[in-house]
């Protein structure tokens, strides 16, 4: 029997070139408001968590003292490491393991920074009591991440074509939930901005390999959404649609 882990890995291992050349995963307002705010921390260690391709690694390690680019998945972290020494980031090292259990020890990281990994994490709560364990007293935890609408319409949907496209997807939390979720583990809400962030449908089933059968269920189900749904969802004929995403900036409670 196979894990949640277990499918994370296969999902996003097998992808891992694939992420690294993505548009959405390497541009975006979420990465110029990482890129200004890291430029004022040059002493800092860094946590990456859930890197994936390593975009938020890459940027960091121009920025901070260190750099660990953390993942679940062997073959992104591979995919990490070679591109990050072929442009010269001498101060990124990267690290396996999941979420829910961190190899880390306690008040190490002075920032923390997790963007589009947390909607695959088995267990949001716990994960985010180990990263406030690893996290320095007063330290930063960056979270960047689709989020859902909230209503139920609306939340019920996008749900649905994330875990067609993508069986290892949990949750697109809600802003309120993410709000619980972090200042039960012990953060306090520094910041918090919200973008919409579209998706090319072609490109979004093709990243992943969603196999054509579940393409084809998508499809079937866009047509079928209420006018009200496609026009928050801006879908397009194609299937293309934009999203809501979620910068929040935390700081851990002393």
């Amino acid at each position: 029997m196979t894990t949640h882990h277990d499918n994370v890995k296969q999902q996003f291992g097998e992808q891992a070139n694939a992420y690294l050349t993505s548009k959405v995963h390497a541009q975006g307002p979420d990465l110029e408001y990482l890129s200004k705010l890291l430029a004022h921390y040059p002493d800092a260690n860094l946590l990456d968590m859930g890197c994936g391709a390593g975009h938020v690694s890459f940027i960091a390690a121009k920025h901070v003292k260190s750099v660990t680019a953390y993942d679940l998945a062997d073959e992104m972290l591979s995919v990490v490491a070679k591109t990050a020494q072929e442009r010269g980031l001498l101060n990124l090292a990267t690290k396996q393991g999941y979420a829910e259990q961190q190899p880390f020890t306690d008040n190490q990281f002075d920032i923390i920074a997790s963007r589009y990994s947390a909607h695959h994490w088995h267990d949001v709560g716990q994960s985010l009591r180990e990263l406030h364990r690893v996290c320095k007293a007063n330290g930063k935890l960056i979270i960047m991440d689709v989020v859902s609408p909230g209503h139920p319409v609306l939340d019920i949907w996008l749900q649905t074509i994330e875990a067609l496209r993508d069986t290892s997807h949990v949750r697109d939390y809600t802003p309120g939930e993410w709000m619980t979720f972090l200042t039960e583990a012990g953060f306090t809400i520094d910041n918090l901005e919200r973008h919409r962030l579209t998706l090319s449908f072609d490109t979004w089933v093709k990243r992943m390999r969603t196999p054509d059968v579940l393409v084809e269920a998508i499809k079937a189900y866009q047509l079928t959404a209420a006018k009200d749904t496609k026009t928050y969802f801006e879908l397009q004929p194609d299937g293309s649609f934009t999203t809501d995403m979620m910068i929040i900036e935390t700081r851990k409670v002393v």
